[in-house]
């Protein structure tokens, strides 16, 4: 445990030193407090909770978002330091390949989460300034959209480092890392919807779309905050929370896997690779 430890505060320190964290915070910050401000303007009108609004909107920028971040700074983790040469050195040290693995997924699954708690959490601190007047239910379903955000970045730096430990140069995995991202950030949910249209509810039931909907992370992110709480009604999916069937549990679960199986897969994966 003390060497993942160890591995993991290595990562974040590198991360430190090359000002990434700092910039990803500062953009998911920028882009939050964006969102905040301009997103909460017409609650009066509507009669919405301003931090209702926030919530719909940082939930549909995180899903665009947070996972591009994970796997940009995951994708190369296992593959480029083979390339530079670093593995073979970290390696000489009694270390095992998977505290490898685990200490550099921690300390990426750490900075992110970092970058989320503190760009999010300054857009819910200046709206909480600005004097609006938010219920505590909301400020239940923020931290649920925070909490959940981290799952689902420790979701995707998990499928980054299956791909960094799967590919044979840098290159062709940030090639990889963009395709699955655009798979399941863009063309899934297209391609279910094609599928919907096309199957007029004749055999793709709602309890069947459900279970599909699992088969990607981002969309059990979507039925975690989009569908519950009180911004259902706010966030174009009211119709899907009604009937809605999946539990807090079967989601989490679901979440869960989408970071341990892929993460497991990239530690047998490396332990077979050959330097």
């Amino acid at each position: 445990m003390r060497t993942i430890a160890i591995i993991a505060g290595k990562e974040i320190q590198e991360g430190l030193r090359n000002r990434w964290v700092l910039a990803t915070t500062l953009l998911l910050a920028a882009l939050a407090l964006s969102l905040t401000f301009l997103g909460s303007a017409p609650t009066g009108n509507v009669g919405a909770d301003a931090l209702d609004i926030v919530v719909v909107s940082l939930s549909s920028l995180t899903i665009f978002l947070l996972p591009l971040i994970a796997l940009l700074i995951s994708h190369d983790a296992i593959v480029g330091e083979m390339e530079r040469g670093t593995m073979i050195l970290l390696l000489s040290y009694p270390v095992g390949r998977y505290q490898i693995v685990l200490g550099k997924f921690c300390g990426h699954v750490l900075i992110l989460a970092f970058a989320t708690v503190i760009g999010y959490g300054v857009a819910a601190g200046a709206l909480a300034v600005s004097g609006a007047k938010v219920l505590a239910a909301s400020w239940y379903a923020f931290a649920w959209m925070i909490g959940t955000s981290i799952m689902l970045g420790a979701a995707f730096v998990a499928i980054g480092y299956l791909i960094s430990g799967l590919a044979r140069d840098r290159g062709t995995a940030a090639g990889a890392s963009v395709g699955v991202w655009l798979v399941m950030v863009l063309v899934f949910d297209m391609a279910l919807l094609g599928i919907l249209v096309v199957d007029q509810g004749k055999i793709v039931s709602a309890t069947v779309l459900e279970y599909l909907l699992f088969f990607n992370p981002t969309d059990i992110y979507r039925l975690a905050n989009l569908t519950g709480f009180n911004v259902s009604q706010f966030s174009g999916m009211a119709g899907l929370a009604g009937s809605a069937g999946a539990s807090t549990l079967a989601l989490m679960v679901g979440m869960t896997l989408w970071i341990g199986v892929p993460l497991g897969l990239a530690t047998v994966s490396f332990a077979r690779r050959e330097l």
